[in-house]
């Protein structure tokens, strides 16, 4: 079985990578990015070495129809996990035409071409923040309206809802799976843990945006991978699966647990201005796939934090080819 991973020199994509091509043998995956900002190909180094011919790169902006055409006849794809997206929501303010071309035009683009080449599956892989901000109280159902705060946020709702039109309409086989805040190794700098990790190493100011409080429910890029093919192999066409770890901090004291591990002090924090449209909390109730499918996460974060910070502490090269 040979799989489509769109934006594979991403975060999470290349940890799922990394997770199929470990877990799954003989999966073959083709993995296919632009290399904009957040897509790094040392993420995925050392994948065709050790793997062979069960991994491909292809260079390729997924909005390039012409593209996905030729990559689609040269392979039988058993299914496309779409994680190509811009997904920086700061970017996403300042330009959110980018945003547009890659996480709408381009969802719209490999869904067509994976219609007309008879791919079976397609898994959109999106965010619970499509759902916008909750209060203080509650978690995010499937059932949830969709109410996003940002350019970002807009454009992978707008996504989900041309992923889902497109099982109504063409019968296709689309899955769509919400996931709460990632962590782990890969993540780009500009993330909140990474950033707070890089600066703290070099005793840099930690920026936190208006009183700290604002609260996400945090899941270990792992656990959400297993979510993936659990959902991929098993997933019902035309669902929604929320996955989330029933982790939720408030980043003030995310931030305190980074410094304590490291050992800094925490006079680096440095409170700034709130980010426009900024969601006040975030929290899932990811029932459904547990009960459904039988996933369930196995990290716990007082064991998958430090683990996560000790992997930026021990990957300086890897991480400082891309700090200014």
């Amino acid at each position: 079985m040979r799989l489509l991973v769109t934006g594979g020199c991403g975060f999470i994509g290349s940890n799922f990578i990394r997770y199929i091509l470990e877990h799954y043998d003989p999966e073959f995956v083709t993995n296919v990015d632009a290399l904009t900002y957040a897509g790094n190909i040392a993420n995925v180094a050392g994948l065709a070495a050790q793997y062979g011919e069960r991994y491909e790169f292809f260079h390729a902006d997924i909005a390039n129809a012409d593209l996905m055409d030729e990559l689609m006849r040269k392979h039988h794809f058993y299914a496309v996990v779409n994680f190509a997206a811009e997904s920086h929501v700061d970017r996403s303010i300042n330009s959110p035409q980018h945003f547009i071309h890659t996480n709408v035009v381009g969802t719209s683009v490999l869904l067509d071409a994976a219609r007309r080449h008879g791919v079976r599956r397609f898994v959109q892989i999106s965010t619970d923040e499509v759902y916008g901000s909750l209060g203080p109280e509650g978690r995010f159902t499937e059932e949830s309206p969709v109410t996003p705060s940002s350019p970002y946020s807009a454009s992978k709702a707008g996504a989900d809802q041309l992923a889902l039109a497109f099982h109504k309409t063409y019968g296709e086989e689309v899955v769509v799976t919400r996931c709460s805040n990632n962590y782990g190794p890969y993540q780009f700098p500009e993330k909140l843990i990474p950033l707070m990790v890089i600066n703290a190493l070099q005793d840099r100011p930690l920026p936190v945006y208006g009183d700290g409080l604002n609260v996400r429910d945090w899941i270990y890029v792992d656990d959400h991978c297993a979510a993936i093919v659990a959902v991929l192999l098993n997933g019902k066409p035309g669902e929604v699966y929320n996955v989330g770890a029933d982790t939720e901090m408030n980043n003030l004291d995310l931030v305190h647990r980074i410094l304590a591990h490291l050992g800094k002090p925490k006079e680096l924090i440095e409170f700034v201005e709130d980010r426009r449209g900024h969601d006040r909390r975030y929290a899932i109730d990811s029932s459904k796939i547990r009960t459904e499918l039988g996933w369930k996460p196995l990290h716990r974060m007082e064991e998958a934090l430090p683990a996560t910070i000790d992997w930026y502490v021990a990957n300086r090269e890897w991480w400082e080819k891309l700090v200014p």
